[in-house]
């Protein structure tokens, strides 16, 4: 199937490059920004000799004649008014912005005016191992945000067993790629080398995004109360989830059950790691309890799980594909 990449100059238009090149059954065929005029050897230098393809200034006529399949890989607002021409024309559309992820009431709240009311509605929430039925022949997949993927996947098999009375906290750290490629003070090397610091504590966009999902896949009401941090790494996740549990249950068993068929999330014995997921399309979970207290920590590449490879996991099960196909499972280690 050709498939069209939207938004090739930041860390995830790569990352989508680099995995669509190899995939088995994309081929890619469009690739645009908002400027064009270049090749994309030019927009990516470590992409020379690896593929040869002039980069496109974004128009969605153009697209919808040599792909049928598009990845928007753009700013919130900047991709509703892309994939609403992309749906017109009959391309399908995997958003890895925010525009598709939430409800109309909590997206204007928390974003701004929806310009494309008609397909929010139509959307289906990309988290595989939730959504899969729903993801099989879908024309619209809203991408996940990185935190919220990473964090559902840790909280949800523990919901029914949570006391939601009691505050749940997650405390979630990423590394500096999530912040994007812009310039901006707190990702400078002299601000952020040897440093960590909290940023939009309790008021990050993701929290309510978490909070929905939980609320419309268990049909239970909870504050979520979220903290990230930015780590001085260039990639990776790192979620701790920390809330108490109504009774005394098994819950290694509980974490098992939940993900036994489940080709991307991987049980483990110890706390999970960074370097372990990084380059890959896994969740690792590690889960404990101290008497009603319960630890849920689960690890990602906040580029790959949080947004291009789950991007392509969407896009095979969109178009009957197996989940895996073309998906990176090897690890950058060391």
């Amino acid at each position: 199937m050709n498939v069209a990449i939207i938004g090739a100059s930041g860390y995830t238009g790569l990352e989508l490059i680099k995995i669509l090149i190899n995939h088995p059954k994309f081929n890619i065929t469009y690739i645009a920004n908002s400027t064009g005029e270049q090749n994309v050897q030019e927009l990516h230098p470590c992409l020379k000799d690896v593929i040869n393809a002039q980069v496109q200034k974004a128009d969605a006529k153009e697209v919808s004649k040599v792909a049928n399949l598009a990845f928007l890989a753009l700013p919130h607002k900047t991709s509703m008014s892309f994939a609403k021409e992309l749906l017109e024309l009959g391309v399908k559309v995997v958003d890895l912005s925010a525009d598709y992820r939430l409800e109309l009431e909590t997206y204007e709240k928390h974003y701004c005016p929806h310009e494309d009311k008609e397909h929010i509605n139509e959307s289906v929430y990309g988290l595989p191992e939730y959504y899969s039925k729903d993801l099989k022949g879908a024309s619209l997949v809203a991408n996940p945000g990185c935190f919220p993927t990473a964090a559902l996947l840790a909280l949800l098999p523990f919901i029914d067993y949570i006391d939601t009375n009691a505050q749940i906290f997650i405390d979630a750290k990423t590394g500096m790629s999530g912040a994007g490629k812009g310039l901006k003070e707190v990702t400078h090397f002299g601000h952020l080398n040897e440093n960590c610091h909290a940023y939009n504590p309790f008021k990050h966009r993701h929290m309510p995004e978490i909070e929905e999902k939980v609320k419309l896949l268990k049909d239970v009401d909870c504050q979520i109360n979220f903290v990230p941090h930015l780590l001085p790494i260039t990639r990776g996740m790192l979620v701790s989830v920390f809330a108490t549990l109504k009774d005394d249950v098994n819950v290694e068993k509980i974490l098992e059950d939940s993900y036994k068929d489940s080709e991307f999330v991987r049980v483990r014995d110890e706390a999970v790691d960074l370097k372990s997921t990084a380059g890959t399309n896994f969740c690792d979970i590690f889960v404990a309890k101290n008497g009603k207290a319960l630890f849920v920590n689960s690890s990602i590449d906040n580029l790959l799980r949080g947004a291009s490879s789950q991007a392509v996991v969407n896009a095979n099960l969109m178009c009957g594909y197996e989940e895996g196909e073309g998906i990176p499972k090897i690890a950058y280690v060391p």
